[in-house]
């Protein structure tokens, strides 16, 4: 639990930081490195559960 937990905060961070650089300077990072499709899909779905996960798994590590 403890490296899902810690792979759960990096992808989460991630994101953050994708939508920081979208609000600030409108640049989508995921979709220059990625392109629009499939795999940009997975890691914004990845991203989500993610932060999901950090809401609503049990924090007892």
């Amino acid at each position: 639990m403890k490296m899902i937990r810690k792979i759960a905060y990096i992808l989460t961070l991630i994101g953050a930081l994708n939508w920081g650089l979208v609000g600030i300077a409108g640049f989508d990072l995921v979709a220059a490195i990625f392109g629009i499709g499939l795999i940009a899909n997975i890691i914004y779905s990845l991203v989500g559960i993610s932060a999901l996960w950090l809401i609503f798994a049990p924090k007892g590590e």
